[in-house]
């Protein structure tokens, strides 16, 4: 039986074939194809809010963190349960991060507890769309609006996701996606940062690239550098991947979204699991997650915790005693296989698998 992977690269025929033509044109570094990806992100994702294109999410990330003003000895709330590199970037400003608890039915970030949270050095909130499933925005934002703080959204699994009719990346102050390997859509590492005031574009895109602000006369750097920059910006090879992706984003979506329908038909009526959801991963919450993950071994399907509670990591200070709901479910949480390369009748079998595992 061939083995079910957690994740597998999807790379688009037309992505593959638009890198062969980058590479036979004077720009494979950023240049030309770097800025139409850009507008067609704003196109189809982010609408009023620009678009930059950057190396990837953490790089959006640490952008959005400097554009919001994040200095040493603020406060920012932020997941507790997210890929470390949502946090670590507000540690590059040395700020502290104030972690902010789960929901008690998901993964995601529980508005009451940002509240709860927020202090007279808080500069910011940041969300997690953890594996696509939108956070409460609007009570987020509520939340926000009250205290004046900018909202920074980590979208790294939710390209092309809606909240409530609204396209994630047309919504709050910053959104940062990730193209990164086995994303929804790849560039094999990059990402993206909308911004909602447009005031401010022209300062991230010279952060981008070294605090430089480009020149068209024959001395590049005729206009100077006035504020320390990064090299954060993307390729032409990478831009190209990303266009041929996006133009096809929506049948990917559909795929995703059927494996989705289809985990949830399949895993809602096992007693002992609870079905999360999400349309990149497939999370659930189980008491008996070594059982279920030895089963699911001997029949050669992987699964995996993919992210984790961060303030297992020193760098953040150490753990925190005021997240229950964190407690609660940093031992049941699981990932389940999700990618281009699934099927409906996989996810059938790893659901009965599951099945198995627990009578």
């Amino acid at each position: 039986m061939n083995k079910i992977t957690l994740f597998h690269p999807y790379v688009p025929e037309s992505a593959k074939r638009a890198v062969l033509r980058t590479l036979n044109t004077p720009w494979i570094g950023q240049g030309p194809q770097v800025a139409e990806f850009e507008k067609l992100w704003e196109k189809k994702i982010s609408y009023s809010h620009k678009a930059v294109a950057v190396g990837s999410c953490t790089y959006a990330l640490h952008l959005a963190y400097i554009l919001a003003g994040i200095r040493e000895g603020d406060e920012v709330v932020a997941p507790i349960f997210t890929f470390p590199s949502t946090n670590i970037p507000i540690l590059y400003q040395r700020a502290k991060v104030v972690f902010a608890d789960v929901k008690k039915d998901s993964l995601n970030i529980d508005p009451n507890d940002i509240a709860r949270k927020i202090t007279s050095k808080t500069k910011a909130i940041v969300v997690v769309h953890y594996g696509g499933v939108p956070c409460d925005m609007d009570e987020i934002q509520a939340i926000a609006n009250k205290h004046f703080l900018p909202v920074i959204e980590d979208a790294a699994y939710a390209t092309g996701l809606t909240y409530r009719d609204r396209k994630i990346g047309s919504i709050s102050d910053f959104t940062c996606f990730s193209f990164q390997a086995v994303k929804l859509l790849t560039t094999a590492t990059g990402g993206m940062l909308t911004i909602k005031d447009p005031r401010l574009v022209g300062r991230a895109k010279r952060l981008r690239w070294f605090g430089a602000q480009k020149s068209d006369s024959d001395d590049r750097w005729a206009k100077g550098i006035t504020e320390v920059g990064y090299r954060y910006q993307m390729t032409d090879i990478a831009a190209a991947m990303g266009i041929a992706a996006l133009k096809e984003l929506d049948k990917t979506l559909k795929h995703y979204q059927e494996l989705a329908s289809t985990y949830e038909k399949n895993l809602t009526d096992i007693s002992g699991v609870t079905y999360i959801g999400g349309i990149f991963l497939c999370v659930i919450l189980t008491q008996n997650r070594d059982r279920i993950r030895h089963s699911l071994t001997k029949h050669s399907i992987e699964s995996g915790l993919v992210d984790c509670r961060n303030d297992r990591f020193s760098i953040f200070g150490g753990r925190v005693n005021n997240c229950p709901n964190m407690d609660k479910i940093e031992n049941k949480y699981l990932i389940l296989p999700t990618h281009y390369f699934l099927n409906k009748k996989d996810v059938e079998f790893i659901c009965q698998v599951i099945r198995k595992a627990l009578k």
